[in-house]
Order: C-alpha cells, then sequence, then structure tokens
C-alpha cells in the first residue's frame, strides 16, 4: 500500500515538470527504439544469410579441376580438366560418402514457342538433386536410365518456368535449348538467391546429353566439377580426405607434386558466414546499446537536478517522518517511471522503424520478441542503476540543512 503512495507522489513530481520528464525519457526513448531496429536488422541478416545456407545443402564438399600452366603463367584454377566421370563413380564409392554428381554445362538460350530466355544449363545425374536436397514441385526428375540413354528430358528451376510458360503447366512441353528439343519433366521447388546468383534460374539435363548435343567435350568423360555429400557432418572432414587421397591415387600424383584438383568443404564456408553474421549483430546490438546508456546518464542529470531544486521538499518529508529508505524509494520510483515509459515508446518507434526500413530499403528484417523483451528489462534496469546515486544523494540530506534551504 505504501508503494502506491509513494508511486502516486512520484508520478505528481513528474506531471510538475512535463518538459523535464518528457526530455529524460526522450534519450531512453531512443536508445530503445535504436536497440529494437538495429537487432532486427541484424537477426533478419543472420537469418537471411541461414537461409541462403540451408538452400545449398548440407554437408557438401565441392571438388574443382587443377590450374593449367601456358607460357610459364598458371591460368588458375578450373583451367585444367582433370576430373572425371571415372573420379565420380569411385569417390561415390568411399565409406564417408553418400553420393557424389558431376557437372558439366554452361549458358544457353532456350526457347518454347515465342518466348526465350538465357539460362544456366546443367549437365549431371539423378544424385545431385539428392546432394542439394532437391525436390520437384511439379513432375519428376530424370533417372540413371535417362542418362545412359542420352535422353533429351529437362528439368527447370522457377525462374526458367516464369519467364518462359509464364501461368502455363510446363510439364510435358517441348523447349529448345541451342536448338535442340528436350521433354520437361519436372519443376523444381525454389531455393533462391545467394551471393553467387539466382539458383531457380537453371535448367538440368542428363550430363550424357549435355556433352553429346549441347556443349560437346573433346575429351569424353571429362567433367567441370564434381558435388560430393558426405553421410553426415561429422564425416565431412574425413570425406574430404578420403577423397583427396583417392584422387591422388587414380591420378598418379606423388607427395610434393602440384595437385591437379581442389577439394573445397562448403560446411567451412559457411561456419565463416555464420560467424561474421553473428559478430554483425552483436556490433549493431552494441551499438544501440550505447545510446541506451547515453539516455540513462541524462536521467541521471536531469534527477541530480531535481534533487538540488527539492531539497526543502525532503527535509519536510523527512521532519513529518519519512524515512532514508523512503526518500531513496521515492527518487527511484521516478526514475523508474521515466525509464519504463520511455522503453514502451522506444518499442513501438523500434518496430515501426524497422517495418520502414524493411519496406524502403529492402533490408531483411526479422523483429524478435526477446530483443524486445531485453530492451524493456534494459531501459528498466537503466533507470535503477543511473536513478540510484540521486536518490541516494537525497536519502542522505541533513533534515536541518534541508529546511534551511531555499
Amino acid at each position: 500500500m505504501f508503494i502506491f503512495v509513494l508511486l502516486k507522489v512520484a508520478i505528481r513530481s513528474l506531471r510538475a515538470n512535463k518538459l523535464r520528464s518528457f526530455l529524460s525519457m526522450l534519450g531512453i526513448t531512443i536508445g530503445v527504439t535504436a536497440v529494437v531496429a538495429m537487432i532486427s536488422m541484424g537477426s533478419g541478416a543472420k537469418a537471411s544469410v541461414e537461409k541462403q545456407i540451408s538452400s545449398i545443402g548440407s554437408n557438401l564438399l565441392i571438388v574443382l579441376p587443377g590450374a593449367t600452366t601456358s607460357g610459364g603463367a598458371r591460368m588458375g584454377m578450373g583451367t585444367k580438366p582433370s576430373l572425371t566421370l571415372g573420379d565420380t563413380k569411385a569417390i561415390e564409392e568411399l565409406p564417408s560418402v553418400f553420393c557424389a554428381a558431376p557437372i558439366w554445362g554452361g549458358v544457353a538460350q532456350v526457347v518454347y514457342v515465342n518466348q526465350n530466355w538465357s539460362a544456366g544449363v546443367q549437365g549431371t545425374t539423378p544424385s545431385y538433386f539428392i546432394a542439394r536436397d532437391w525436390e520437384t514441385e511439379e513432375g519428376r526428375t530424370f533417372n540413371n536410365s535417362e542418362v545412359k540413354a542420352s535422353s533429351k528430358v529437362a528439368v527447370i528451376g522457377k525462374t526458367v518456368q516464369k519467364n518462359l510458360f509464364g501461368v502455363t503447366d510446363p510439364v510435358g512441353k517441348i523447349i529448345r535449348i541451342r536448338h535442340v528439343p528436350f521433354t520437361v519433366v519436372g519443376i523444381l521447388s525454389p531455393k533462391g538467391s545467394t551471393a553467387s546468383g539466382d539458383q531457380d534460374d537453371v535448367i538440368f539435363v542428363p550430363i550424357s546429353a549435355a556433352q553429346r548435343k549441347l556443349f560437346g567435350t573433346t575429351l569424353p568423360g571429362v567433367v567441370k566439377i564434381i558435388i560430393v555429400k558426405a553421410r553426415s557432418r561429422k564425416l565431412v572432414k574425413m570425406a574430404k580426405r578420403e577423397i583427396g587421397n583417392l584422387l591422388m591415387q587414380r591420378h598418379r600424383i606423388r607427395t610434393g607434386q602440384d595437385k591437379d584438383f581442389t577439394v573445397r568443404d562448403l560446411t567451412e564456408i559457411t561456419s565463416v558466414v555464420r560467424k561474421i553474421s553473428t559478430t554483425l549483430s552483436l556490433l549493431l546490438g552494441s551499438i544501440a546499446m550505447i545510446s541506451l546508456i547515453v539516455g540513462g546518464i541524462g536521467i541521471m542529470n536531469i534527477m541530480l537536478v531535481s534533487v538540488t531544486e527539492r531539497t526543502r521538499e525532503i527535509g519536510i518529508r523527512m521532519a513529518v517522518g519519512a524515512t532514508t529508505a523512503n526518500i531513496l524509494m521515492q527518487f527511484l520510483i521516478e526514475s523508474m517511471i521515466l525509464s519504463i515509459i520511455g522503453g514502451f515508446i522506444g518499442i513501438i518507434l523500434g518496430i515501426i522503424a524497422s517495418l520502414i526500413m524493411a519496406h524502403f530499403m529492402q533490408w531483411p528484417i526479422l523483429i524478435s520478441w526477446q530483443a524486445i523483451l531485453l530492451a524493456f528489462i534494459f531501459s528498466a534496469g537503466v533507470g535503477i542503476f543511473f536513478g540510484f546515486y540521486p536518490a541516494k544523494k537525497a536519502s542522505k540530506l541533513n533534515p536541518i540543512d534541508a529546511l534551511r534551504s531555499e
């Protein structure tokens, strides 16, 4: 009951100095707005990165061909055609490997009736869709029999479907890739975009058809890339080591010689990206917290001024029986009211600011209720922390000296 009395007194005191109270709350409001907006931006960016990473697939390794040398200059990784279909089959038999898929392709003009579109055309095997965890939205993927027969069948991505067919169902329709007719047998579920481009702007065909009927090859059986999926996350490093040893043997590379291939662990790349996005979120949150602390310092300054101006009032309260604890509690409650109201307004403005940024800046935003709760608790904590010193100073005043104050 006594708390309610102190609460009423605190509200009356704050209402008596409306402008001062508003300016005190303003610092906290701005700080909480910044916290909510910044953490929402960081969380949104992190969620966007996680979505892109998961769309690529899990436990993946990429085997790339090596570098060739021309005129004494190394031309870079991927310029020497050193990987083959035989390498792919041998890799798939390793105990730590779940599946492996070769890739051979390029960019080609695709035509359907009077519509045309330039898209990436990749020749591969059914294992590719298993490695990438890529399912069809409609229809099916091609099978191993169609790969052996060099069948002219194609599976298309959502972007290709949208630009070539619009609302027409493409399954069963014939498209022309480099003037060669292919029958669409399936539509892949959307994967979205990554830093390397639109994953859905692609057409997959059997690798044998890509090599013999579309892009050709002077070296039969050669592939550009091999995608490998390990049996589990724990076996990724083992798979990388086993693939390296296997290709060293198959390509007759001695210890100390330059390798004509490179094995890249995508899980290492994704873990680095996750760390970067987490660091970004923490950085944005830390910057926002600083503005909240600045707001708390503003409350402390205003409360110190209030204590100085109300010295005589404090003396009168002590004279009529108010204890040191009563005075301390009164000023702490005033400080907490300022910070809580400021925090509540800041949360609303932070959500609005986040939505505005998401709309106009096309920035991924994820409004986290945990962040909102943290900002609210932190704002209340700021009120207690920065209000304690002025409240303590008020409670330590000598009643006689306070009464003499003008």
